[in-house]
């Protein structure tokens, strides 16, 4: 576990939890045209993919009862 030693606002020290990942960039691009084999499989990717952005229904904390 990776700890660094930071301030809080009242000026006491604590010790949290600091980044823990792989830096880096990714060794191969994701080719999605090039792995569907037809249209409606391409489509049911973008669908499901940009559905939080596209659809009606939303995700989460902005589901509402009543639309804006």
């Amino acid at each position: 576990m990776n700890l660094e030693e930071k301030t809080q606002f009242n000026g006491e020290k604590v010790q949290v939890v600091g980044p823990e990942y792989d830096a880096g960039v990714p060794e191969n691009a994701y080719h999605w045209r090039q792995r569907l084999q037809n249209r409606a499989q391409m489509l049911s990717y973008l669908q499901n993919g940009e559905g939080y952005w596209y659809s009606k229904e939303w995700y989460g904390s902005e589901r509402r009862k009543n639309p804006a």
